[in-house]
């Protein structure tokens, strides 16, 4: 998997409490914050391409709108 995508998993685990064992209850993996996470590195990567084509703000907007849709 590339380093940058593992990096971003990491931060997505979420545990429950720890028990009288010193072991978490339970450990999950939060799909929706991977996802949102994935979104905000792809304005990240897009922004010094876009330079000379359109805003980076603008290119932002459209993968966000894409992924979450309009938001008022």
């Amino acid at each position: 998997m590339n380093e940058q995508i593992e990096k971003l998993a990491e931060q997505c685990y979420e545990t429950g409490p720890i028990g009288k064992d010193g072991w978490p209850e339970y450990s999950k993996f939060n799909y929706k914050k991977f996802a949102e996470l994935i979104v905000q590195e792809c304005g990240v990567a897009l922004s010094p391409m876009l330079r000379d084509m359109i805003s980076r703000g603008q290119a932002y907007d459209l993968i966000k709108e894409h992924f979450f849709g309009v938001e008022e």
